[in-house]
């Protein structure tokens, strides 16, 4: 009975103490491979090295500290390209715009993007949006940029939030050819690419976070709540439709509602493209 109580005991006070003070800040880097087309078809991404970061809801127990880390262990994997996928922040804090210099420091040659989470929308937007616009990431808000590569062209995409925002998807992809182009969308909540891969031929990876992986997970029971939206495709390689289209949701960076996480790591994710 005593070993009973004393093990009953160790988990009530160790298991929040593990969640807080220790697993919420063992970042954990997820290395994924990706084909897309192959022979004369292969993907113009062939190569390339993309890292995809989200979630970070800088204010909530998640600083400045934390941000010089994050950004110097990014730069030591050598980043083609750079994707975040919203939740900048928790709530606006006043030091935010403290923190540009860290970000301007990222390198990747062939650019940096980001798109509007929830929690950017929902609080004083324009402070998110004037970060980005000096950060030297570029803002996508339902509109696509065009990148060359070794003289052939990639496309990425982002759209506004879908549940604090206007998301338009036949705006975000006008121009693009389902043909020809090859395109990275970027979209906050992961459950949105069914339409993707079932209307957007020209879409050929969809990234996305919000869901934090559930944020806390229990052994055979998984998560025990997603957010709206992050239901459905809650952590990790999904393959949707019939051509299989790859959606990305990573756990993201930070948390939120309770600052803590439980078999469920903070994730950053790097996508080498074969």
């Amino acid at each position: 009975m005593k070993w009973i109580a004393g093990i009953g005991l160790f988990g009530a006070v160790g298991t929040p103490l593990y969640s807080f003070g220790f697993e919420r800040g063992w970042l954990e880097v997820t290395n994924v491979s990706l084909r897309l087309g192959e022979g004369d078809d292969a993907s113009p991404l062939q190569g390339l090295r993309l890292v995809h970061i989200s979630d970070i809801h800088y204010g909530f127990y998640w600083g400045r500290e934390q941000f010089v880390g994050l950004v110097e262990r990014i730069n030591r994997l050598k980043p083609d390209l750079i994707c975040f996928t919203g939740d900048l922040v928790d709530s606006v804090p006043d030091d935010l715009m403290s923190c540009l210099s860290i970000v301007q420091s990222l390198e990747a040659p062939y650019g940096k993007f980001a798109i509007l989470g929830n929690h950017d929308s929902r609080h004083e937007v324009t402070q998110v949006v004037d970060f980005w616009a000096e950060s030297g990431f570029k803002l996508l808000i339902n509109e696509h940029v065009a990148v060359e590569r070794e003289g052939r062209r990639f496309i990425v995409a982002g759209t506004d939030d879908y549940l604090n925002g206007s998301l338009d998807l036949p705006l975000t992809l006008r121009g693009t050819s389902e043909v020809d182009d090859t395109v990275i969308m970027l979209i906050h909540e992961p459950d949105i690419a069914d339409v993707c891969a079932l209307s957007y031929p020209q879409v050929k990876l969809q990234l996305s976070g919000h869901s934090h992986g559930g944020q806390v997970r229990l052994p055979l029971l998984s998560a025990l709540a997603t957010p709206p939206a992050g239901k459905k495709y809650v952590s990790g390689l999904y393959w949707l439709g019939d051509r299989k289209m790859p959606l990305y949701t990573t756990r993201g960076i930070g948390t939120t509602g309770l600052p803590i996480r439980l078999f469920c790591r903070p994730e950053l994710t790097v996508i080498d493209f074969v």
